[in-house]
């Protein structure tokens, strides 16, 4: 005889796929602290300088089925190079902002002299592949430490010391990047762009930092991808600065902003950028703000307590 009830055991949860780099967490119920100085909100820029190869590799116009050599996007994006790079420079200058540059390795063999201006400013040289004309993924664990171990001794030998931080060309990575970062003698990574605070990231070899690092708030997808214009972008870089300068009076953030010299580097797109860049730079509330790298913000972290952060 059926009563015609609804079974009262719960249902039987499938599980997902996940992975054990680090542990869930809601921002409100982390420990509060401060960065140097007492400021509340750490703000970086930072610029991706790419290379690309001639008539092969990754690197085509978005939506365009141009057929090799396709000139005209190896020539689009060697004008960041050319050009943009002095532009974003000059920019920066101006406003006497630091800045992280994105590096990829062959650019030393390739382009040795766009250099010479980012050692004097004291910028931070990021490890950034080989080149954006190929993604790590997919890739044997053993051809992708040889990669990383490529890209980084270019950076070492020619800056005179190792990286501290990596980012994927693409941000791609495989189930092992962490692993080989750490153990190639990396302390942060920018691969992961899922919170607005510094966490620690489990490895093999232990713990690297995961800094923060924009996806939305980076010229390349709003622009290139999301047809967005250079006053839509600017735009978004104000609001970004000003509703995370007012929620760090709740809890310390990082607000990163990431700019492609072939993007953001075409004058009519330099304007707005400016506009953008002085209004963070000039802000009534700039005493709270810490213009810096993640180099400095991932040094400032190791410094700290380890479960100041939040951790696996």
């Amino acid at each position: 005889m059926t009563t015609g009830k609804a079974p009262t055991t719960p249902p039987t949860r499938m599980p997902l796929p996940t992975h054990d780099r680090y542990p869930f967490s809601v921002i409100d119920q982390r420990k509060d602290f401060s960065w140097p100085g007492g400021k509340r909100l750490a703000f970086y820029l930072c610029f991706n300088i790419e290379y690309f190869a001639f008539g092969a590799g990754m690197g085509s116009d978005v939506g365009l089925a141009n057929p090799a050599p396709n000139h005209r996007s190896y020539a689009w994006r060697d004008y960041g190079n050319r050009v943009g790079l002095s532009r974003m420079l000059d920019l920066v200058d101006e406003l006497d902002l630091p800045a992280c540059h994105n590096v990829n390795s062959f650019l030393y063999d390739a382009h040795p002299e766009i250099f010479k201006r980012i050692r004097a400013r004291g910028d931070e040289v990021i490890g950034h592949g080989r080149t954006n004309a190929e993604r790590i993924l997919p890739a044997w664990e053993e051809d992708e430490r040889r990669l990383i171990a490529e890209a980084t001794a270019a950076l070492n030998r020619n800056e005179g010391k190792p990286p501290k931080g990596w980012l994927g060309p693409w941000l791609a990575e495989t189930w092992v990047t962490p692993d080989l970062l750490k153990e190639a003698g990396y302390t942060y990574l920018l691969d992961w762009a899922c919170d607005d605070q510094p966490i620690w990231m489990n490895t093999r070899a232990g713990k690297i930092l995961s800094v923060p690092y924009p996806i939305e708030v980076n010229d390349s997808p709003a622009i290139v991808f999301r047809h967005h214009s250079a006053r839509e972008f600017a735009d978004m870089i104000v609001d970004q600065f000003d509703e995370m300068l007012r929620q760090s009076e709740r809890q310390p953030l990082v607000c990163p902003i990431a700019l492609h010299t072939f993007v953001v580097g075409q004058p009519f797109r330099l304007g707005p950028l400016r506009q953008a860049l002085k209004h963070c730079k000039t802000h009534p509330q700039a005493d709270r703000v810490w213009f810096t790298r993640p180099g400095e913000i991932a040094d400032y972290c190791y410094s700290m307590p380890p479960d100041t952060l939040v951790s696996g």
